[in-house]
């Protein structure tokens, strides 16, 4: 490791220690987290002051972050809730956003503001689901029947989107690509299964004795697994975020039981402790700031894909959800929904590799991703507290506390007038 590899992993430490409290100290704005590593990121990389410049070792650790990131999204999903009506009005919700988001892109195409439709449009439909998950959790969102219709919504928004870049942004045939996806998913399936089944006894109580020992089986189970899958998803070409998505499921299904809360618990330290917070630091030190303050007419950009999102992600929740949540629930929906940030990066990442975004279109539709993390959740969360919304850790505190009680909620339909 090299001395500049040090200095920057130590900014990058004092970034970290800090965002937390300055998050603290938002009061009433309450500015996400991961909005703030992003700024610190932009000022202390070598766009503003230069304190810190991504190596090799820095970009790999970032990368392992948002492989990480995935994985935690993974992990979070809870298929039983999902499936069924919110799993297929999620579906059909993409599809319908994918529609709009090409339709849009190519109209940019034809006036000459960008070059290819299929980059701009995958990065307008996507949601941040891996980003949104702590501060929902967080706020007592998830364990709501309306959180059981956002997961859905994040899911697809998320899972959708990396699918459609393994298959529209390789190089490969088409129908190769296609046929390594049906591997892979056959493989992860496998996986899946062979986590639902009674594990032996001995295996069991090995991995119970070194839960709280200095070898943390359980933990590097984990690791192995996310690591395994990734790299059968890196040999089959595919994208490695489909491998850290599926390893978080697989995962879920294999540390159910008595122990699975510590286990989350030690899995959550790696990930958002250490990982997950290197990525948006570094993140924030590659954003190309030059590209948009050298064009000023680039900054007027940044509005427009933030708009763009809006109508692309929250049009869906606002036409397919009226029977089934009250109006106060769907505007929220909506804008949770148009929350993106880690896959437009990736996206904005293969196509500028590629020559196929312009640079000034690649840092907008980035700094429109980091509004988005900055506006949508507060108005989101704003919105449903304006309303009778009854948040589960407020509702519910004193049953969280000794671990008895139900924390669901009544049907969607008492919580407001549709």
């Amino acid at each position: 490791m090299t001395a500049a590899s040090i200095t920057t992993l130590v900014v990058i430490a004092i970034v970290g220690v800090l965002s937390p409290i300055l998050a603290e100290l938002s009061g009433r704005l309450a500015v996400p987290e991961i909005v703030i590593q992003l700024l610190l990121g932009i000022i202390v990389g070598p766009a503003v002051l230069g304190l810190a410049h991504p190596d090799t070792i820095v970009n790999g650790l970032a990368d392992l972050g948002l492989s990480f990131l995935m994985f935690l999204a993974g992990y979070e999903l809870d298929l039983l809730r999902i499936r069924g009506r919110p799993l297929r009005l999620a579906a059909v919700g993409w599809v319908l956003s994918l529609a709009l988001a090409l339709g849009m892109a190519f109209g940019l195409v034809s006036t000459g503001l960008a070059r290819d439709t299929v980059i701009i449009g995958l990065a307008l439909t996507t949601t941040a689901l891996g980003t949104l998950l702590p501060v929902l959790r967080d706020a007592g969102v998830l364990k709501t029947p309306f959180g059981s219709f956002f997961l859905a919504v994040g899911t697809v928004g998320e899972f959708g989107p990396i699918v459609a870049v393994a298959l529209l942004l390789t190089k490969k045939d088409p129908r190769l690509t296609t046929l390594l996806l049906l591997i892979f998913v056959a493989v992860a399936v496998a996986t899946a299964l062979l986590a639902t089944r009674p594990q032996p006894p001995r295996v069991v109580s090995i991995l119970r004795r070194n839960l709280h020992s200095s070898a943390q089986l359980p933990v590097r189970v984990s690791l192995l697994l996310i690591l395994l899958l990734v790299y059968l998803a890196y040999q089959l070409g595919l994208d490695v975020l489909l491998g850290a998505f599926a390893a978080g499921i697989v995962v879920r299904l294999f540390t159910e039981g008595e122990q699975s809360a510590v286990v989350r618990g030690k899995l959550e330290a790696v990930g958002y402790g250490f990982l997950v917070p290197i990525f948006f630091i570094v993140s924030g030190m590659h954003f190309d700031l030059k590209s948009l303050t050298d064009r000023p007419s680039a900054l007027l950009r940044v509005p427009l894909f933030l708009a763009l999102m809006l109508v692309v992600r929250g049009t869906p929740a606002l036409l397919l959800y009226r029977k089934v949540l009250p109006r106060n629930q769907r505007v929220p929906l909506a804008l949770f929904s148009a929350t993106a940030l880690p896959i437009i990066v990736v996206i904005t990442a293969i196509g500028t590799a590629e020559g196929r975004i312009r640079p000034e279109n690649a840092s907008a539709l980035v700094a429109a991703g980091i509004l988005s993390v900055l506006l949508f959740p507060a108005l989101g969360l704003g919105r449903l507290r304006a309303t009778r919304f009854a948040f589960v850790h407020e509702a519910s505190t004193d049953e969280d506390a000794s671990g008895s009680g139900s924390t669901d909620m009544p049907p969607p339909d008492a919580l407001g007038a549709p």
